[in-house]
């Protein structure tokens, strides 16, 4: 049976239902932004780097070495923009591969030497670039005017391999064996710099390695002694064809003194390049800042490097960081350049972060209104369906109870119309839904008088 009670009574119940109506569609339309929202978050939580550490550790190799001397100068530069690098001297590559190779270790960059380490053994490292020859060194003792020019002129020799486990020792190792020396056929010493030095000027072995800086006293002081020569390799060239990490270098004669023009001639020789490497895991405004770092020390001019050749990308053993990559081709951003650190940081993050979600929030955006302009003509719609409803309830019902009945459901249909709020541009609507709310009335009100 329909609900006879006072119209006046269901007044103020249908308002609040309405506006609960209203609330809910609104609340519905802005639930995909609500949800997109909490999607952005997760993904940035997730995947969106949190900001840089304010401490680094950098593994810097010995403290007298070239690695080290970078490594403080480096701590200077960057010292500028908030972040403590500390500096930690290591046993020379082999040492910094193994510390970053474990991540537990706390270490997130270090020097190594280009042609040491696998990329497939070390999926977790790659390289920000080199920065400086490290060219090899093999000076040798020799009777009268014989002269080695290739390392098969070794074989049968005893020969300063470096200290085991060195990169030094790795490097003869790969060369001798390339020409068909080995520890067979050869005898190999296993010593370091200093003990391989006095054991050629002892004459206790004929030949040594070294890998060390043309500037290096070690090599300015065998280079000018009388009794010791400096190995000219005559197929250099060709040497970088079979080891593709190693690079020709030629010692220009007179480079080392001029006055005395040592050397007297050019001297061919090979070298590998000190690398920059990181853990994959190191933050990517700390590439950016250590890649600055990087361009302000080693663009100086050396022996072997012309100004401005280093940093770049010429890393063999490791492929190149991506955010290295940016850099070589184009830069820092503008924003890491011009600005304070934490401040470039900040905007870089919001750039990864908010214009993604801009690009899925706008259509959105766009679609709200649409639908709250369907919700809104949905009501009018809704309003026309109560009354073709009542206008077959009139037809069936012709007791004058039921047309009571009939005109007070006609009553709250025409009080739940006049009690929305509608825009504008659903006015013509409207006032067509109430025109027909009352024919239907003036209907009721012949059958009420009629029965």
């Amino acid at each position: 049976m329909a609900d006879t009670q006072n119209p006046n009574s269901e007044s103020k119940p249908n308002k609040m239902k309405i506006s609960k109506e209203r609330l809910k569609d609104v609340l519905f339309a802005f639930s995909p932004l609500a949800a997109l929202a909490v999607i952005v978050i997760f993904i940035a939580y997730k995947f969106i780097d949190p900001a840089p550490p304010k401490h680094v550790k950098i593994t810097a190799g010995d403290p007298d070495g070239n690695y080290f001397a970078a490594a403080k100068e480096y701590q200077e530069i960057i010292k500028k923009d908030g972040i403590e690098l500390e500096v930690e001297p290591s046993k020379g590559a082999w040492d910094n591969l193994h510390r970053l190779e474990d991540a537990n270790s706390g270490f997130q960059i270090g020097f190594v030497q280009d042609g040491l380490g696998d990329r497939k053994k070390l999926p977790d490292v790659s390289s920000l670039g080199s920065l400086f020859y490290e060219p090899i060194w093999i000076f040798y003792r020799a009777s009268g005017k014989t002269e080695f020019t290739r390392l098969s002129h070794l074989l049968g020799k005893r020969i300063a391999v470096g200290e085991k486990g060195g990169e030094t020792h790795s490097m003869a190792k790969k060369l001798l064996t390339g020409y068909g020396v080995d520890e067979k056929n050869s005898q190999w010493q296993e010593l370091n710099d200093e003990d391989s030095v006095k054991a050629l000027r002892a004459g206790t072995v004929d030949a040594a390695f070294f890998i060390a800086a043309a500037e290096s006293k070690l090599v300015g002081d065998l280079i000018r002694d009388p009794e010791i020569h400096l190995m000219s390799l005559d197929q250099a060239e060709a040497i970088t064809r079979q080891f593709p990490y190693l690079h020709h270098l030629v010692l220009p004669h007179g480079t080392m003194d001029l006055a005395k023009n040592i050397p007297a001639k050019d001297v061919d020789l090979v070298g590998a390049t000190a690398t920059l490497v990181v853990r994959n895991s190191i933050h990517p405004a700390l590439v950016y800042l250590f890649m600055k770092a990087a361009s302000h020390v080693h663009r100086r001019a050396g022996i072997f490097e012309g100004r401005g050749e280093f940093p770049i990308d010429k890393d063999y053993s490791f492929p190149v960081n991506t955010g290295a990559k940016d850099y070589f081709k184009q830069g820092a951003p503008f924003w890491i350049r011009y600005l304070p650190f934490w401040l470039a940081v900040l905007i870089e993050r919001f750039i990864f972060l908010i214009l993604p979600a801009s690009v899925l929030v706008l259509p959105i955006i766009r679609l709200i209104p649409r639908f709250l302009n369907w919700r809104i003509r949905s009501w009018i719609h809704d309003g026309y369906s109560d009354l073709k409803h009542l206008e077959d309830q009139i037809t069936a019902d012709t007791g004058s109870k039921y047309i009571q009945e009939n005109i007070h459901r006609l009553d709250v249909i025409e009080r739940r119309v006049n009690q929305m709020n509608f825009p504008v541009d659903v006015f013509d609507d409207v006032y067509v839904l109430r025109e027909h709310i009352h024919f239907v009335r003036e209907r009721l009100n012949r059958l009420a008088k009629s029965g």
